[in-house]
Formats: C-alpha cells, sequence, structure tokens
C-alpha cells in the first residue's frame, strides 16, 4: 500500500493513504521491527550490515550459555567466558536465518561487520584465545604473542562454514575496531596495535612511532594473504574504529589521536588543535602505500572519531564525540554546544579532505556521543549513539521523550548537514545505547546497541531475552499531526 505525508496549511501534517482493506486496522508506525537479542547474561550488539535483500547481520559479545543459535551453524555453544557472535535475521526481523557463536576458549568480542554481494559476513574483533577458530593455509594461524589479538573472520552464506579466519597480530596487544569489504571480497580492517612487529606489507608506514598506533590491513579474497597493511601514527597513541572503502578500492579510516606529529597530507586541519585527543580522517589509496589525504578535526578538548561513511562522489562522513567547545563547524544545524560535557558530531569532508563540506554538534544540554553512521544514495546521513539528554533534538520522532538513564538515539540529517530529516530517541526506561547502523536502498535504518531495560520498545520480537537489542525504523518517522 502506498503512503505519503501531505502537508496542509502551516501547522498540520496529514497522510495521503492509497487503497487498503476498510475492513482492517490502518496503522502508520515508523517501527518496522525491534527485537532483544540475547540470553540469559551480557550481551552487547556492535556491530550492523545489510544485503541487498534487507537481510540484516549482527555482531558483537555474549556471555550468555544459551545465546539463541540456529541448527547447522558453525558454533553452536559457547567456548567458555565471552564470545563473539554472527546472527542473520531475515528482512522482516521475525526470523533468524542463522545464529552462531564464534569464539575460543577465552574472551572474543565482535566490533564491526561487512556483506559481500554473495551474503557472506566478514567480522572483526579481537580475541583472548589461544585456539580462536581458523582455517587451513590462513594468513596468522596462531596468537601472534600478546594478551589479545585481532581477528578476521569470513564466514559463508548460511553461517555454516568459516570461508576463512585468522589472526592479525605481532608480540604485543591488538584489536579489530571496524572492517569493510570491496566489490572484489577484500576486506579492509582498521583498529589498534601496540605490537612493534604489527605484520606490515607494502605499507605507507612501516613501524610503530608511539605507545600505539591505529593499523589498516586489507585481506585478500581468500584470507590467506596481504594486500598491504599498515601503521598509521604519531608520536603517542592512536586508534582506529570505522574503515569505509569506496569503489576504487581506496580506506577511510576514523578514530583518536594524542600525537602533535600525526601524519597529514592536504589536510583541512594540519595540527593537534590542543586538547588531549583530536580525531583524524585518513585516506588511503587503493594499494596502502600513499596518503590521498589526512587530518586532525577537533579543538581545543578532548575529540574522537567512532564511525565514517562514504558517499558514491568520495566525501567521507564521520561521527565521534567532543568535549571542545570550538569544535569546527560549517553549515551546521547546531553551531554549539548545547550545554553538556560531551555532544555528538558529524562532519562530512570532500573528496579531497581539504574543506568542510558541512560540520555540526549534535546534542542536548546533557552528555552525548556518536557512535555509528551511514549515507544513502541521496547523501542524507544516519548516526546513532546515545544521549542522556531530555532536551535532544528530537523531529519526526517515533519517541519524543527521554526514556532513562542513558537513550540510544538515530538521527537523519539532511544532505546539506544543515537540517534534521527526523530525530529520535530510542530506549526504555534503564540504559540504552545505539552502537551502529546501516541503511537500506529505500532509506531504512537499522541500529543495533544494548539495552538494560525491560521496556525497550519491541515490535514483532524474536525473542524476550534482554540485553542485546536490534532494530530497524522506517525511512520517515511522522509522529504528530500537529507540527
Amino acid at each position: 500500500m502506498k503512503c505519503a505525508f501531505v502537508v496542509d496549511g502551516k501547522r498540520t501534517v496529514t497522510f495521503n493513504v492509497g487503497k487498503y482493506d476498510r475492513s482492517l486496522p490502518l496503522v502508520i508506525d515508523p517501527l518496522v521491527y525491534s527485537t532483544y537479542l540475547g540470553g540469559s547474561s551480557s550481551d552487547l550488539g556492535n556491530g550492523i550490515a545489510v544485503d541487498g535483500s534487507n537481510n540484516a547481520y549482527i555482531t558483537g559479545s555474549t556471555q550468555s550459555t544459551n545465546f539463541p543459535t540456529t541448527t547447522g551453524v558453525y558454533q553452536s555453544s559457547n567456548g567458555e567466558r565471552s564470545d563473539a557472535f554472527v546472527t542473520k535475521l531475515n528482512s522482516s526481523g521475525s526470523t533468524l536465518a542463522y545464529s552462531t557463536y564464534l569464539g575460543g576458549s577465552s574472551d572474543e568480542i565482535g566490533r564491526g561487520i561487512a556483506v559481500d554481494g554473495s551474503n557472506s559476513a566478514y567480522i572483526t574483533g579481537y580475541t583472548r584465545s589461544t585456539n580462536f577458530p581458523t582455517t587451513t593455509g590462513v594468513y596468522q594461524s596462531s596468537l601472534g604473542g600478546g594478551t589479545i589479538d585481532a581477528f578476521v573472520t569470513k564466514l559463508n552464506s548460511s553461517g555454516s562454514t568459516l570461508a576463512y579466519s585468522t589472526y592479525l597480530g605481532g608480540s604485543s596487544d591488538e584489536s579489530g575496531g571496524g572492517i569493510a569489504v570491496d566489490g572484489s571480497n577484500n576486506a579492509y580492517i582498521t583498529g589498534k596495535t601496540e605490537s612493534t612487529n604489527f605484520p606490515t606489507f607494502g605499507a605507507y608506514q612501516i613501524s610503530n612511532a608511539g605507545s600505539s598506533d591505529a593499523f589498516v590491513t586489507k585481506f585478500s579474497s581468500g584470507g590467506n594473504a596481504l594486500t598491504f597493511s599498515t601503521y598509521i601514527g604519531g608520536n603517542s597513541d592512536e586508534y582506529g574504529i570505522g574503515i569505509a572503502v569506496d569503489g576504487s578500492g581506496n580506506a577511510y579510516i576514523t578514530g583518536g589521536t594524542a600525537s602533535t606529529n600525526f601524519p597529514t597530507l592536504s589536510a583541512y586541519q594540519s595540527s593537534n588543535a590542543g586538547g588531549t585527543n583530536d580525531a583524524f580522517v585518513t585516506k588511503l589509496n587503493s594499494n596502502g602505500s600513499t596518503l590521498a589525504y589526512s587530518t586532525y578535526i577537533g579543538g581545543s578538548n578532548y575529540d574522537a572519531g567512532r564511525g565514517i561513511a562514504v558517499d558514491g562522489s568520495g566525501n567521507a562522513y564521520i561521527t565521534g564525540t567532543t568535549g571542545s567547545m570550538n569544535f569546527p563547524t560549517f553549515g551546521a544545524y547546531q553551531s554549539s554546544n548545547a550545554g553538556g560535557t560531551n555532544d555528538a558530531f558529524v562532519t562530512k569532508l570532500n573528496s579531497n579532505g581539504s574543506t568542510l563540506a558541512y560540520s555540526t554538534y549534535i546534542g542536548g544540554s546533557n552528555n552525548e556521543n556518536g557512535i555509528g553512521i551511514a549515507v544513502d544514495g541521496s547523501n542524507n546521513a544516519y548516526i546513532t549513539g546515545f544521549t542522556q539528554s531530555t532536551n535532544f533534538p528530537t523531529l519526526s520522532a517515533y519517541q519524543s521523550k527521554f526514556g532513562g538513564i542513558n537513550d540510544a538515539f538515530v538521527t537523519n540529517l539532511n544532505n546539506s548537514g544543515s537540517a534534521l530529516t527526523y530525530s529520535t530517541y530510542l530506549g526504555g526506561g534503564s540504559t540504552d545505547y545505539g552502537h551502529a547502523i546501516a541503511v537500506d536502498g529505500s532509506g531504512n535504518a537499522y541500529v543495533t546497541g544494548s539495552t538494560i531495560s525491560t521496556n525497550f520498545p519491541t515490535l514483532a520480537p524474536i525473542s524476550l531475552h534482554l540485553l542485546a537489542s536490534m532494530m530497524m525504523l522506517s525511512s520517515r518517522r511522522w509522529a504528530a499531526i500537529v507540527v
């Protein structure tokens, strides 16, 4: 059934509804589905992706021995303590297409997930296990020597088999923060390394420049070889959290740096603005040996990038958190901090990294953090994170009132960054976080995170277990008729 909104006069929004069976109730609801996902212990959703058929793929961590799994999956039981998990939900959110643990005898956390054109899922995170599941002929079959290593795992489309699975690390500690996949099924990973012998190949930067550096690694489609692998960092601490890849195989990375000599090129901001930490955005060329651009983004206090997306023209969209009163803004929906210690930010960099297309705070009178970001075909940005503000900016909201201690939020900015298309709280009476967001071809937003609210909003849920939640919101949220 077709349905569209109509602006009727200056203060009223109504709906123009197509033909439907008038003997049945008519429900116009922006929430397509929303569900808990978890067992009897603690579960967290950290990463989400969506395929061409609108199936959602979620990764995170679970301590539950009864986390919901499906028949025939790769790993049906918890290895011990905390395991990563990978869950695929069908397009209506009503059924598990598959759900599997992924881990060894110690702790694992899944941080990021991507999906290719064949519906294989790629996962990164970190493992403490010496028996983390790996495959024959993989690039690195054992823990590198530190307490934790990053891992990269590719699951087949049914979740029953590892296409490949590998450790990634040196003699100290590593963790994978984000993952992306290109059209040739090469996986790109970013994260953090403390090792002086982190594996490098064809690298822009061959050695660790500080106590910890970000890293960017590209694996061949079979997972058995590095296409490139490089440190990125200066004389202090860096970490990579978000990564995206464009159609030409260029990688875009964001995270945080405390270094005053972080490598920059063609930068919008060529120096640390004076705080303890700045966000950074780095674009690596397709062979990993050269910076296309690299820039700080920050003010005089703490700033960090958490999520990144790229559009078809090579513009990068970044979200994160800022404690700076002078965070750089341009063409902003919100040009100043609204009163909390931290606000979320959303920044769009042009394709050469030297100019802000727009940059804006998003927040209320308390604290916010932007964590995940996605962009649609019309260059609208979708952001999730969490807020403690009772006056977080909302518009056409599914949930216009603050629910508890922390609420997740979902905000859609128009393509100029100057206005909200919609913005909503998402939460119950306790603590809720949005950790990752994806968008499908119709502009529907898919969000995963965590909740300890017993009244978290659900619709057509697959289970009523507690703690890890995943929800899908339609591309439009029209909550009120009188505006």
